[in-house]
């Protein structure tokens, strides 16, 4: 966020930006009080985990390597999911 009217404001790098609505009663958005999850991209989900626990954040880590990156779930003060995703970077 510019700290002026006048200051640049933050730009997305090229890359995707997707909405994707999932059944009501969806697993992967949890209790059904908790409609909506976001799901963030990352650069470097370890380092992105490690700044999330140490600020006392609980932060589950996929074990698994998806063909579309790797994935890690935390939730919101309000219980809300939260998921951190790093695409795989071509070879």
């Amino acid at each position: 966020m510019p700290e002026s009217y006048d200051g640049e404001v933050w730009r997305q790098p090229a890359g995707e930006t997707v909405f994707a609505p999932f059944p009501h009663d969806s697993e992967m958005i949890g209790p059904r009080e908790h409609t909506w999850m976001i799901n963030l991209r990352v650069a470097d989900i370890d380092a992105m985990v490690d700044q999330l626990r140490d600020a006392g954040e609980t932060v589950e880590v996929d074990p698994e390597r998806y063909p579309n990156g790797r994935f890690a779930e935390l939730r919101d003060p309000e219980g809300n999911g939260i998921q951190l995703w790093q695409p795989m970077t071509p070879e």
